[in-house]
């Protein structure tokens, strides 16, 4: 999200009247959702609640669009991919602690399966072509990566992204990597920033786009 001048540069933007002209653009790159193909391997459907965690840009955009799918019953964000000691926003924002922003999601695989979440993942929460860079941000705290809860996770992201590959899904090579890593809550004002925020700059210029767009999408999984 905001770093280094980016903060200062849109409260300018937004106090003198022209955010409007950058909130038009950042619609048009925000909001571009890539039609994929479903999982071919996918995990069984379980009555227990499961976990995925997954980084991809500011996790305040990657919370606003997944906790708009059915079958989620909570999105925390985080860090991942460092350690606990490391895991603040300043420390992590220095590009210094291998923590990507992240998200926990919490979900029914009755009503939404894990290879699902992925597709959201990869065709519209984020561009998985991108290396170290969605949308304003850039750095490597939000690479493209996937967090596996098990080894069964690990199995069908690894088998998606070979599919997608394979299928030349998008115009470049997936960035996307495996990684392992505890995961660390991110401080309070960042949960649920998107329903709480909803006439922030960045929430208007990035997150709605993304939001609309999943939800024209994935009409039949939209909440």
């Amino acid at each position: 999200m905001y770093q280094n001048m980016k903060k200062p540069l849109l409260a300018t933007l937004s106090a003198i009247g022209i955010a409007g002209t950058f909130i038009a653009t950042g619609t048009a790159q925000g909001a571009r959702a890539v039609v994929i193909p479903a999982v071919k391997t996918d995990l069984p459907a379980t009555p227990r609640t499961q976990t995925a965690v997954l980084a991809g840009g500011c996790f305040w955009t990657m919370e606003a669009v997944f906790e708009h799918v059915k079958g989620v019953k909570a999105v925390t964000t985080g860090y991942a991919g460092g350690t606990k000691a490391t895991a603040t926003y300043d420390q992590v924002s220095a590009e210094t602690t291998k923590h990507a922003e992240a998200i926990k999601i919490a979900y029914d695989p009755r009503v939404v399966s894990y290879g699902t979440l992925l597709r959201v993942y990869f065709s519209i929460a984020h561009d998985p072509t991108t290396l170290n860079r969605q949308g304003p941000d850039s750095g490597t705290s939000y690479r493209s990566a996937i967090f596996p809860q098990s080894p069964a996770q690990a199995q069908v992201a690894r088998a998606y992204i070979a599919q997608l590959g394979a299928t030349h899904a998008f115009s470049g090579p997936i960035v996307t990597k495996l990684e392992t890593g505890t995961f660390y809550p991110a401080e309070a004002y960042h949960q649920n920033f998107y329903d709480r925020n909803p006439t922030h700059p960045y929430v208007v210029m990035w997150d709605k786009p993304k939001v609309a767009a999943f939800r024209a999408a994935f009409p039949t999984i939209s909440s």
